[in-house]
């Protein structure tokens, strides 16, 4: 069918990823074209499959889940990729973050997640597991807004909350009433204010300063 989105799976424990492809498959829009146990594996089905999404393993032989995203985004493969992972370390999910990943699923419920996650990715949104949410996004004591942010305008800070809120282009044009292009112009002007560069730095701001927004 002309709207399958395909799918490659890397993990190193068969169980789980037989779990995982199990959930998958009950959507008949999405086709696993791809399984491998090891990250070097896996970078080379992404690269010769161009796989709609990656489901990534974060700690993989050969190579992490980590490690396959960053040089996928390296080399300019669109495939999106969702990483798994058991931990809650911050500075991991911001270095996902800084590579273009688009989702970060806790493995425990990865089952009971991963098609909601790919439904989340496919409208534009990015997905972090609601158990993993609260425990990386930085809290900041008080609620003053930090000396950057200040210098946006309320139509614009408004937009970094939303972007913290992991909405959409769309969502957030639907919410502000505005057209979804100038959604795109206001944030093109708030990373020039701030003076942001890098995948997804907008995003990586917005989520540090989420609990002041």
């Amino acid at each position: 069918m002309a709207d399958t989105r395909t799918v490659v799976i890397a993990d190193d424990h068969p169980l789980f990823r037989a779990g995982v492809r199990q959930s998958l498959e009950k959507d008949n829009t999405l086709r696993i074209v791809g399984e491998v146990d090891n990250g070097a594996d896996a970078l080379t089905l992404i690269q010769d499959l161009k796989p709609d999404f990656a489901i990534l393993d974060i700690q993989m032989p050969k190579l992490t889940g980590l490690e396959v995203a960053k040089r996928a985004e390296q080399i300019g493969l669109q495939t999106r990729v969702i990483l798994l992972t058991m931990i809650d370390d911050r500075k991991i999910f911001l270095e996902a973050m800084e590579c273009g990943v688009r989702g970060y699923v806790l493995k425990d419920s990865a089952v009971n997640e991963i098609n909601h996650a790919i439904e989340s990715i496919s409208d534009d949104k990015y997905y972090i597991s609601p158990s993993l949410s609260g425990l990386l996004v930085e809290r900041r004591k008080g609620g003053h807004l930090p000396p950057e942010l200040k210098e946006l305008t309320p139509t614009e800070q408004r937009i970094v909350r939303l972007v913290a809120e992991l909405k959409s282009n769309q969502e957030i044009a639907d919410e502000l009433f505005i057209s979804k292009r100038t959604v795109e112009n206001h944030k093109a002007n708030i990373s020039r204010k701030l003076k942001l560069d890098g995948t997804n730095s907008l995003l990586k701001l917005a989520l540090k300063h989420k609990s002041v927004l």
